[in-house]
């Protein structure tokens, strides 16, 4: 097992010879090995991102399926939550705020405090992976919200 880490250590720092070198000041990889997919401190309709404060930190990731045809019910987010669209297309409703069609490739903080929901209204399914950025004693990552 020591030798089995050793040669795992040896890979990375072969694959990354810069890592060895990040100092407080540049704390990340270089350039060619990331591809950034979103930066920003507001939800896709402007709202200033809130992180819960009441507990500790809890990250909960998923992957979300819809079927063709199929749609999400009509919800709030209680903690920030970041969306790939892995494959497919999903149009969110946003009531009065309007509609967004999200495809395969892009990111997006989602809205939090407007109730919206997602259709899928393409001919295969839409896969996204969610990311909710919460805290222990927060609200919930998804609120059901009455039509």
């Amino acid at each position: 097992m020591r030798y089995r880490n050793a040669i795992v250590a040896a890979l990375l720092v072969a694959a990354f010879p810069s890592a060895g070198r990040l100092g407080a000041e540049e704390n990340t990889l270089p350039a060619q090995s990331a591809t950034p997919l979103l930066s920003t401190g507001t939800t896709i309709l402007g709202e200033t991102l809130h992180y819960p404060a009441n507990g500790p930190a809890h990250v909960t990731a998923a992957i979300v399926t819809l079927p063709p045809g199929a749609r999400t019910v009509l919800h709030k987010h209680g903690v920030p939550m970041f969306a790939y669209i892995l494959e497919g297309e999903i149009t969110v409703d946003y009531g009065d705020r309007g509609k967004r069609t999200y495809h395969q490739g892009e990111a997006l903080m989602e809205a939090m405090d407007a109730a919206h929901f997602g259709a899928d209204a393409g001919l295969k399914p839409v896969r996204i992976l969610t990311v909710f950025m919460g805290a222990d004693g927060a609200p919930p990552n998804v609120i059901p919200v009455q039509p």
